[in-house]
């Protein structure tokens, strides 16, 4: 019977059994969360590094260039504004990209993010021939003389209140989109998809390059209010495809 009773004071209860396992859980919980929370933030930085360099890359190209951007800048002379006088031409979105492969070091990890999907191409001259390997948009009319003017920015950005779809305006497929965007966009509204830096994060997150090289983290409703409102309309739209209301054109890869 003594040792019996022994055993029995030794011995777990069920509820001190579930007490210690919450216990450990949380404790657990408490150690791996932060480093999530900081993976994700590294992520986000890394990201938003990736774009300064592509910042870095559009100026030293300008330098040499007219002081145009490839998208400003005619074929003769290097860019691919011709294209660009027609609509749709998201298919053809990377070609900005493979213009400045010299400025970004011949380097495809240059334009893709690290949370993204999507997985670098080896290498500019053999694999980079389509919109698979990236990872930004781009404002096709943003220079330097126009510091408002959004570059660039993280591919999931879609229509409406809360983008739903996958990647937003970039389609899973890789064909591109060539959108116009209401720079009111009270009446259009756009928000960043729950993808990359907006996972678990129902505002949405994301990065945007602006004309002066600086680089902006926005949720989608600081998007709209701060930047987008106050972005420089776009002026050099394809014959027959001017919106009604003062938009941006942005090419989504």
């Amino acid at each position: 019977m003594k040792q019996k009773a022994m055993r029995d004071m030794s011995a777990f209860t069920r509820i001190e059994l579930v007490v210690v396992i919450v216990v450990v859980a949380v404790v657990l919980a408490s150690m791996i969360l932060p480093r999530f929370q900081h993976t994700k933030q590294r992520s986000r930085i890394s990201c938003g590094n990736v774009l300064k360099v592509i910042g870095v890359g559009y100026r030293v190209w300008a330098a040499d260039h007219g002081g145009r951007n490839p998208a400003e800048q005619t074929a003769a002379k290097g860019g691919w504004g011709d294209f660009l006088t027609n609509a749709d031409q998201g298919a053809i979105c990377w070609t900005n990209f493979a213009i400045v492969s010299n400025e970004l070091g011949q380097s495809p990890r240059q334009v893709v993010c690290p949370a993204d999907e999507r997985e670098p191409a080896t290498n500019f001259t053999t694999d980079f021939k389509d919109n698979t390997h990236l990872s930004y948009f781009v404002g096709v009319s943003a220079n330097d003389n126009y510091p408002q003017s959004i570059q660039g920015g993280d591919r999931n950005l879609g229509n409406g209140g809360e983008a739903y779809r996958y990647y937003g305006f970039s389609l899973e497929s890789g064909k591109g989109n060539d959108v116009a965007i209401q720079t009111n966009s009270l009446f259009k509204p756009v928000s960043w998809s729950l993808k990359m830096h907006s996972a678990g994060n129902a505002a949405g997150s994301g990065n945007i390059l602006l004309g002066d090289g600086s680089l902006q983290q926005a949720n989608s409703a600081s998007f709209r209010t701060n930047w987008l409102n106050h972005a420089e309309p776009t002026t050099n739209w394809p014959a027959g495809h001017v919106p009604a209301s003062l938009s941006i054109r942005l090419v989504f890869p």
